[in-house]
């Protein structure tokens, strides 16, 4: 460094030199005539200083400012890869380059679903950042953000629930969040003069960014809807009604959405009423395309290219099933039927289907989010996607309750005993196990993000973890700690532009920064 400042130093005068001279030469035409004759390089080489001069001009005054403590979100959106999901601009513009936005106008690839995508690893390819600090909390009220957030390109989008201690009843809401300041964008609780139903299921977003599908209710809800939001301004476009509830997150390819609408369950969970339903929409008109009848589809679907959709079936089903989308009609046409197979595991089904490859993985159990089964069990399975059969099954203490990730060769599964698992996703082999916070359940699904696992403990701690070997890194509260909360922690974390997103029982919808980078 002092060697270029003093090289600096010493090469100014005899550049500023030549350039006196030459503006000298300007109040002398004749003089400057004769000498451009003389000296033929002289003129071009003033054609190419001004050139360069007018480009660092332009630079510089549409050169997007990156001052402030927010400026991280613009710089890693600017600079991320534009072929990657979840740069879209979402206002409908068709261009974007100005002082106030640097957001590039890319077509998203595919919906950002629950976990980003099937693969279910919560981790949009950007950084994985250690020695994680809270840069921004967006609380509202009393609201509990259970559910995921979905983060695309400036935007987060959560959703909660509020008790209401008058009513006792309980309430929901959706909210768009600017990702870099945490100011609300807008913010939806109610659809047509009645307050929305509590939020468990994250909430999707299509591939062209333009709505946002969520199910509405918690366990013990009726008569809740799968609803379809506008991105831009949250107004709700559509409504598809269900008996049921739906806790599952929707999963989206193309035009069409679906999702799970469970079992209202009695302490035997045995189904009060219906005993569920598997439905499809058209998310261009809200038409309804099929349902289909299943036991308990509370898992969140997973949906290959070629429109199969594969789901976990819950209490009384205790399966995996793959079925069909075409509608009705389309399958009479052609004989079939919705099913394509189904495969039956010792527990239930119920979290959602994470798709790698030619494999599904899934995990179970025998309990539930609230309560643990008197003989606690569990298991991950992995299954051939063409013809049902089991390729590995993996025993657990008990039940594996959230979304496995996979990606480089391991398989990262949440379990209820409190510790995350890290398997082969070639054999299912045991490669190492962790505890988060003790014994407290792990029920949300862990981010797995280059060589890091993110997992959160149902008591509100945020655990980083070595992929290598689940050493943990570093562990943080999570929930208000005035208010540490009464082990409603839900919400799985959300690697996105280096940061990570995640949902608290008391804290709100978390934004956390690292120190650093992991590669």
């Amino acid at each position: 460094m002092p060697i270029f400042v003093n090289a600096g130093t010493a090469i100014l005068p005899a550049i500023l030199a030549p350039l006196a001279s030459a503006l000298a030469l300007l109040f002398k035409p004749r003089e400057l005539i004769r000498t451009f004759r003389r000296r033929p390089i002289i003129p071009a080489v003033l054609v190419l200083l001004g050139i360069g001069v007018y480009w660092i001009v332009i630079w510089a005054i549409s050169a997007p400012p990156k001052a402030g403590a927010n400026a991280w979100v613009e710089a890693a959106i600017e600079y991320l890869d534009p072929t990657r999901r979840g740069t879209a601009d979402l206002t409908g513009s068709t261009t974007r380059r100005s002082r106030n936005t640097t957001v590039p106008v890319v077509q998203l690839e595919n919906a950002v679903v629950f976990r980003y995508s099937f693969s279910r690893c919560g981790y949009d390819g950007g950084g994985a950042p250690l020695g994680l600090k809270i840069v921004w909390r967006y609380t509202d009220a009393d609201a509990m953000f259970l559910s995921s957030p979905a983060v695309v390109g400036k935007r987060v989008y959560g959703a909660s629930t509020t008790l209401d201690a008058i009513t006792n009843e309980n309430y929901g809401a959706v909210v768009c969040l600017d990702a870099a300041t945490r100011s609300r964008i807008w913010r939806t609780d109610e659809c047509d003069g009645a307050k929305l139903k509590p939020f468990f299921s994250s909430p999707a977003v299509t591939a062209d960014g333009k709505y946002v599908v969520i199910g509405q209710g918690l366990h013990e809800d009726s008569n809740c809807d799968l609803l379809c939001l506008d991105a831009c301004n949250g107004s709700v476009r559509w409504q598809i009604k269900t008996p049921l509830h739906i806790e599952g997150s929707p999963a989206i390819l193309g035009d069409m959405a679906v999702a799970g609408a469970g079992a209202i369950e009695g302490p035997d969970h045995k189904p009060t009423t219906h005993i569920g339903m598997v439905l499809a929409v058209r998310i261009s008109d809200g038409k309804q395309l099929w349902r289909h009848d299943m036991n308990d589809p509370e898992s969140s679907p997973a949906i290959d290219a070629d429109g199969t959709v594969y789901i976990g079936s819950g209490f009384q089903g205790n399966a995996v099933v793959a079925l069909r989308s075409q509608t009705d009609e389309e399958l009479k046409a052609r004989g079939q039927q919705r099913l394509i197979w189904r495969t039956a595991l010792p527990y239930p089904m119920t979290g959602a289907i994470t798709l790698a490859g030619d494999t599904l993985y899934a995990g179970g159990g025998n309990g539930d989010y609230i309560v643990s089964d008197p003989r606690p069990a569990g298991l991950v399975v992995a299954i051939n996607k063409k013809t049902g059969e089991i390729r590995w099954r993996s025993p657990a203490a008990d039940a594996v309750l959230g979304a496995v990730a996979v990606g480089g060769g391991k398989v990262i599964c949440p379990v209820r005993n409190g510790e995350v698992l890290a398997l082969d996703a070639d054999d299912g082999k045991l490669l190492w196990r962790q505890r988060v916070s003790g014994r407290a359940p792990v029920l949300a699904a862990p981010a797995w993000a280059g060589n890091h696992v993110y997992a959160v403990s149902r008591d509100g701690y945020l655990a980083v973890m070595d992929g290598k070997d689940g050493k943990v890194l570093q562990r943080l509260e999570i929930n208000r700690k005035d208010r540490p909360g009464a082990e409603y922690s839900f919400s799985s974390p959300m690697i996105a532009y280096g940061h990570v997103f995640v949902g608290s029982e008391t804290g709100g919808l978390c934004c956390l920064a690292g120190e650093k980078m992991a590669e």
